[in-house]
């Protein structure tokens, strides 16, 4: 999925507020239905080929727009039969499954079918399947070539990505936004590839998915200063200081300077600048971004550079071992004026912040309020948040990242678009965003140190 806007996110709440308020403008409830019905029956036939066509349909509305999507199908010379769940609802699905002439079996008497679509339930699901529908969900859909889910999988908790007992799909159909289902936890496995449709209802929302950003070229009068200048302060592991800075040099910085002792690796562009010089960086309005945390190590020495670091008037960039360092006393952080951008991982989070009882974006966007910096909480499913709640969502990487140093890339690359001036909210959308592109060009198997070629190219795509 691109996106030069990035695609809408609601939880299950919002997206029944959004749909009500069309209804409140005058459409009726059949005619949205109609067209999500619509919607799926145009990506059923895409995939299906001509196959047999299985739908099954639950008694809410995801099991209407799986009656209209059956209806569709018939009509257009598909060989189709439906499994249904229970009595329909009153109202748009009963008027919707009342207009279908064609065969009808019940669930647990199914029959396996090439191509499934998946109307059981869609978003508002909080609690597993029963074991007996999961199971015959399970054997309809194991069966099958190819299963479309009509929202989301039956089975999947909409604001967390919980799996209560999905067997998944081979694609899902988001209609109207997508969910945080689609996009965090084992949604990520259970979804396949997501396909989405607005079904023309209007969302406002400041959550997003990562847009692939524009770029421009430097100008004619760009210099290495206006570019950006990046500290990066090496520690006890200097290699990780060293992906940082590497990534910063590619990743569009003007000038970048490692402090620390020099170790002789890197390239001859970065500049090496000894720890005294620390606080001389801190000082000059000239750095555009410090990046503190990869390899620092969690010594007394060590910490008090960071706390000079955090005292500074310095746009700020805090990993790894920094985050380490903070730990839970965040408030250390609050009232800095220049921007700051954290970017921990699940478990230096949850030492930050706790374990807490909400999905990763709600725990993601109350850290942010609660430090005032912007988060960038990594993984398969990177949430980036603002103190204002905006929120983007980023699952479009690689499975290869799972490996030492690209953390280091990231902050690199997070401390390079700071230090050109942007927002810290479009800097890390715009590095997470780099950072995932570069491991799909990278490879399989790739190190960390094999991003770092790839960046230039993942830009270049970027660039208007």
């Amino acid at each position: 999925m691109i996106s030069n806007e990035g695609f809408p996110v609601v939880t299950a709440a919002a997206m029944r507020a959004a749909e009500e308020a069309v209804f409140a403008s005058g459409v009726p409830q059949a005619d949205l239905m109609e067209r999500a019905g619509a919607a799926v029956a145009r990506e059923v036939a895409r995939f299906a080929m001509g196959r047999p066509v299985l739908v099954l349909a639950g008694p809410g509305n995801n099991g209407g727009d799986a009656m209209v999507a059956a209806r569709l199908l018939q009509a257009s010379g598909h060989d189709v039969t439906v499994a249904a769940l229970g009595e329909a609802k009153a109202g748009a699905a009963a008027a919707m499954r009342a207009k279908w002439t064609g065969r009808v079996v019940d669930l647990a008497d199914a029959p396996a079918r090439p191509i499934v679509v998946d109307g059981l339930f869609g978003t508002g699901l909080t609690r597993p399947l029963a074991p007996d529908m999961a199971g015959h969900l399970q054997r309809l859909v194991s069966a099958a070539h190819f299963t479309l889910a009509i929202d989301l999988p039956s089975g999947m908790d909409t604001d967390f990505g919980r799996d209560l007992g999905a067997a998944g799909a081979t694609v899902t159909l988001a209609l109207g936004a997508l969910k945080p289902a689609h996009l965090l936890g084992n949604g990520l496995d259970r979804c396949g590839h997501v396909l989405l449709d607005d079904i023309g209802i209007p969302i406002a929302t400041t959550w997003r998915t990562v847009a692939m950003p524009r770029l421009s070229a430097p100008g004619p009068q760009s210099q290495k200063y206006t570019r950006g200048l990046v500290a990066v302060l090496q520690g006890r592991m200097p290699g990780a200081a060293g992906l940082a800075s590497n990534a910063a040099l590619h990743g569009g910085a003007g000038y970048v300077v490692r402090v620390g002792d020099y170790d002789g690796q890197g390239p001859n562009a970065i500049v090496h600048r000894p720890l005294a010089e620390f606080d001389t960086l801190l000082n000059d309005e000239r750095t555009g971004a410090v990046i503190v945390g990869p390899g620092l190590g969690r010594d007394e020495g060590m910490s008090a550079y960071l706390d000079a670091a955090i005292a500074s008037t310095r746009p700020l960039v805090l990993d790894g071992d920094a985050l380490s360092v903070i730990g839970s006393d965040t408030g250390r952080l609050r009232g800095r004026a220049a921007p700051t951008c954290l970017t921990p991982h699940s478990g230096e989070f949850d030492r930050m912040f706790g374990e807490g009882a909400g999905s990763k974006i709600d725990r993601t966007i109350a850290a942010a309020a609660e430090t005032g910096t912007v988060i960038v909480h990594k993984g398969a499913d990177t949430v980036i948040a603002t103190p204002q709640g905006d929120m983007r969502v980023h699952a479009g990487g690689s499975p290869w990242l799972s490996t030492a140093g690209t953390g280091d890339v990231l902050a690199g690359l997070l401390g390079a678009r700071l230090a050109g001036g942007v927002t810290p909210l479009a800097a890390a959308e715009t590095a997470v965003w780099l950072h995932g592109r570069a491991a799909q060009l990278a490879g399989p198997a790739f190190a960390a140190d094999d991003l770092i070629p790839c960046l230039p190219r993942a830009i270049a795509e970027c660039l208007r």
